[in-house]
């Protein structure tokens, strides 16, 4: 199964009302101010966009309303972030019935499972769907790993055709072009090591602070893809103290703060998450307005 997945796609926000329920037309607006300025795709429901913290119902409606503005303009790729085998099966079948045009598959929440019980979850699930499905490797956060040995036993499964790679560790990405070849599309997935990932064979960026400063993210990779690493470089330098909130306990909190300094969305979190305050909110406002301050020329026309 081929795919055209490359470029920046930003785990996208769910946006809420101060109610905290659901703001479905702001969450839409969000994704389509990313479109506009030049994101290749979506992921919807990852992270950060609290899959976890939502009912199955409310994921559904989240992604029919994503999938509805988007309208074809890029892919729009789901989080599939479940318990177990069965309620991830079942997510992903809505997923692709509301419209989903790949999955983003994540290790069994809770349950730390060793290799073959992981790779006869991602058989599970991709068995019950026909769309194509990124698998999401981030060993600190999930406690596992994905490694070659999870990866040589789904290479018959037509429909797992990517990894988003977020370990720290980007000798991966050499290692699994080594023993793969080009059979999985590779993506960056830790912000602050995505220069290093791009150079190393990822086709594109899942991308967390991209909702904060789209253009700067796109114009990276696209500077990467034409080879004008000078630009690469010096946007990924003033990038970087961002960057590095994707690594943090609270990069869903920041991420949302970065992206309402910004005049992009609201900070508004659901529980068990809570917004940043004291020290810490005041240290990433600091990041975001310095940054915003120093922002680099971009050509936008070539950007856009």
């Amino acid at each position: 199964m081929a795919v055209d997945w490359k470029g920046v796609f930003p785990a996208v926000t769910t946006q809420l009302r101060e109610d905290l329920s659901i703001d479905l037309a702001d969450t839409q607006r969000v994704v389509d101010d990313l479109i506009r300025d030049g994101v290749t795709g979506v992921i919807a429901l990852g992270t950060v966009g609290e899959n976890n913290s939502l009912e199955f119902d409310e994921k559904v409606s989240v992604l029919s309303a994503i999938v509805e503005v988007v309208d074809g303009r890029v892919p729009v790729i789901t989080g599939v972030s479940e318990y177990d085998t069965r309620r991830a099966a079942r997510y992903a079948q809505a997923a692709e019935k509301a419209g989903a045009d790949g999955l983003m598959l994540l290790p069994p929440m809770v349950y730390v499972p060793k290799a073959h019980e992981l790779v006869n979850h991602f058989k599970g699930v991709a068995n019950q769907v026909g769309l194509p499905i990124m698998l999401y490797n981030n060993p600190p956060a999930y406690r596992t790993v994905i490694d070659q040995d999870v990866l040589a036993g789904l290479v018959d499964v037509p429909n797992i055709v990517a990894v988003k790679e977020s370990a720290p560790d980007t000798r991966r990405f050499t290692d699994f072009r080594n023993a793969f070849g080009d059979r999985f599309v590779l993506f960056a997935g830790l912000d602050d090591v995505a220069l290093e990932g791009l150079y190393l064979g990822a086709q594109g960026w899942v991308s967390g602070l991209t909702n904060a400063f789209p253009r700067e993210s796109v114009e990276l990779v696209a500077a990467i893809q034409r080879g004008d690493h000078a630009t690469a470089l010096a946007i990924y330098r003033w990038f970087m103290p961002l960057l590095h909130l994707d690594a943090e306990h609270d990069l869903v909190q920041s991420i949302k703060l970065a992206e309402q300094v910004m005049g992009r969305g609201s900070e508004r979190v659901l529980p068990p998450r809570y917004v940043l305050e004291g020290a810490r909110r005041a240290e990433v406002i600091a990041m975001v307005e310095k940054a915003a301050a120093t922002r680099p020329t971009l050509d936008l026309a070539r950007a856009a």
